[in-house]
């Protein structure tokens, strides 16, 4: 076995969920999916990592990193979601790349890779998607409007051979990846495109520095 292919590496510790994005800004919803995949999953918790930048988005209205760190950590209050700024420290673009850096720095860390529905109709486009689905499960949360482009997907056209039931997922002779787990629930319709809508400027109040829910180093505020 090979030490230089993290995926390979023998894992005990605890199962935790990866949920990314950017966060901008964190509400609701992202707190009602990510439990809602922690009980259905039963994972011991979940990082959100808040991107500092998404190759797939434009930067205009992005807030702060240090305002959606802020905010996603007043969403996550009184849960197992550890909020995490790590992609700014590991220098990382690509989720692919984040990912092999997470588990070569987390050894013994399982993890699940989470996201909505939305982004698996265009997981095809992310960089070495197929790469990503070999490092760790994918676990895929309904989204509204956006469950038909997802089953008729590139990236569902391949992956869906590899589906499974989300109780394979604590069996270790079934941790093989990839590994597809759909879990439906009923929608939630917030959508953090609607926020900044309507309050253009909601980052304003979460101008402070904040500490990291993985590294435990501070955030600091970006200037003014």
């Amino acid at each position: 076995m090979s030490s230089s292919d993290p995926a390979k590496v023998s894992r005990s510790g605890p199962l935790t969920g990866l949920l990314g994005g950017s966060f901008n800004p964190a509400h609701r919803g992202h707190r009602r999916i990510t439990i809602f995949a922690l009980r259905r999953l039963r994972l011991e918790e979940v990082w959100w990592l808040v991107s500092p930048g998404n190759p797939l988005k434009t930067a205009a209205g992005m807030a702060p990193l240090s305002a959606r760190v802020a905010a996603a950590q007043r969403q996550a209050r009184g849960s197992p979601i550890r909020v995490t700024a790590i992609e700014r420290e590991l220098g990382t673009r690509y989720t692919v790349e984040t990912l092999r850096a997470l588990l070569r720095r987390y050894p013994r860390r399982r993890f699940v890779w989470l996201m909505g529905s939305d982004n698996l109709a265009q997981f095809h486009r992310w960089k070495d998607w197929r790469g990503i689905a070999r490092l760790m499960p994918i676990a895929v949360i309904a989204r509204p409007g956006y469950d038909a482009a997802a089953m008729a997907s590139p990236a569902m056209a391949w992956l869906g051979r590899h589906r499974r039931r989300p109780e394979a997922l604590k069996d270790p002779a079934r941790r093989s990846c990839p590994a597809l787990y759909l879990l439906r629930f009923d929608p939630d319709p917030r959508s953090a495109t609607a926020i900044r809508s309507a309050d253009p400027h909601w980052h304003r109040r979460f101008a402070v520095a904040s500490r990291d829910g993985v590294t435990h180093r501070p955030v600091p505020a970006d200037p003014a």
